[in-house]
């Protein structure tokens, strides 16, 4: 940040020590941080705010994502009700988010500890166009998932859940 205004910034504290110093506007993003500073006050935080769960690497991709949308406009409760589509991110987050799904995850770990409903709906949506139209022998090798079930249990489950394919 280049504000000189010091009031207007606070420092993040990532698991690993690292200190990042982010606009009050962009660390209330996070509704975590918000209610953090609501709490103490906005003028009594002095120290750094310490994130326990996250760690440096993704507390800067976090940054990044809140920096670029805290203009947005926040979200409304009838954004909250509607019916969930997968299809309808954002392009900055589409291209943001084109990460290792190691990371991919760490965001959402991220996201949801630091209440960033923006940011962990997007990379949920992500993750949900990346199963979508797989078979589950396609979703194992996406995500690494070993198959514990024996062939018996497997034509059980199919069995129990016929009602539901496609056809």
């Amino acid at each position: 940040m280049d504000s000189s205004d010091s009031k207007d910034l606070i420092i993040l504290r990532s698991s690993d020590g690292f200190e990042h110093k982010v606009d009050v506007k962009v660390a209330k993003m996070s509704a975590t941080i918000k209610t953090m500073l609501e709490d103490l006050g906005v003028g009594e935080v002095n120290e750094a705010v310490p994130l326990q769960n996250v760690n440096n690497a993704i507390l800067e991709l976090v940054v990044k994502w809140a920096e670029h949308h805290k203009d947005d406009p926040p979200l409304t409760d009838d954004e909250d009700i509607k019916e969930k589509r997968s299809d309808d991110i954002d392009p900055w987050d589409q291209e943001f988010l084109k990460v290792d799904q190691g990371t991919l995850f760490e965001i959402i770990l991220a996201a949801n500890y630091l209440d960033i409903k923006g940011l962990l709906d997007a990379a949920c949506k992500t993750v949900a166009n990346m199963i979508k139209g797989k078979t589950p022998e396609e979703m194992r090798r996406t995500f690494n998932i070993k198959n514990d079930f024996t062939p018996e249990e497997e034509a059980q489950v199919k069995k129990e859940n016929e009602w539901c394919e496609e056809r």
